[in-house]
């Protein structure tokens, strides 16, 4: 999935499903050639998550209670909705653009606006979307593994298509910027609050955990590209526990 704000943690190991390998050493390696440069603004990330997202997303969890927690994820899920069935069409897999069309349908409409996910509920799942994907989907390959500041693991194909999800979602089109910039950051701190525990564990776990990322980022990444949309798409926004990772 492409890099998401105020979480450059959970841009690579978010629903996890493989085994990830440790690594050592800061010499680059196939795929990433730019490793020790990735390394210091790897660094540079991890201190800002240090000092100012995780504490951000832990007060976030004490202050505010787990129901309204939920349906501010809810409601931001569901304005991702458009831009996901834009990536559908986009790669002509109208199925799941059907699909995705009845989600964003009823949720806004039955689940008050998306706070509610009354779609999955009925059994409609959501898919899976992005113009990084999108990308793929056309052929284009995904270049050097990158570390981004801030947005975290990334390629050259998976940014730009990152930019690509910012100009075809139709909510981005009406949202001022003032709106869109707030609307990442409550996610990426959303997003963080429900990955503090599995996040420290992974660290704790790591001999190298920026290698360690990498890897699960990789195979998540391309789990993610194969799947086509063939399955449910779903994106769940919870790590699975980090035994899975090793």
């Amino acid at each position: 999935m492409p890099p998401r704000p105020a979480a450059f943690l959970l841009a690579a190991v978010l629903a996890t499903s493989g085994c990830a390998t440790r690594g050592t050493g800061a010499a680059a390696t196939p795929g990433d050639p730019l490793e020790p440069l990735n390394r210091q603004v790897f660094d540079v990330n991890l201190a800002l998550d240090d000092a100012v997202i995780r504490p951000v997303a832990l007060g976030y969890r004490e202050l505010v209670p787990e129901f309204a927690r939920r349906r501010v994820r809810s409601a931001i899920a569901n304005l991702q909705e458009p831009g996901i069935l834009a990536n559908n069409l986009l790669q002509g897999r109208f199925v799941d653009a059907g699909h995705t069309t009845l989600r964003f349908a009823f949720n806004s409409i039955m689940g008050l606006g998306g706070l509610f996910d009354v779609a999955t509920e009925w059994g409609i799942a959501r898919r899976s979307g992005d113009f990084g994907q999108t990308l793929h989907a056309w052929g284009v390959e995904g270049g050097p593994y990158l570390m981004l500041p801030l947005l975290g693991p990334s390629n050259a194909r998976d940014t730009m298509g990152w930019v690509g999800d910012g100009l075809i979602n139709p909510v981005n089109w009406l949202m001022p910027i003032e709106g869109t910039v707030g609307r990442g950051v409550a996610d990426g701190i959303d997003l963080r609050e429900q990955n503090i525990e599995t996040l420290d564990a992974l660290r704790g776990d790591s001999l190298d955990f920026y290698a360690r990322l990498r890897s699960v980022w990789q195979q998540r990444r391309a789990a993610q590209l194969g799947e086509g949309g063939s399955g449910d798409g779903g994106e769940p926004d919870v790590l699975e526990d980090p035994a899975t990772l090793r």
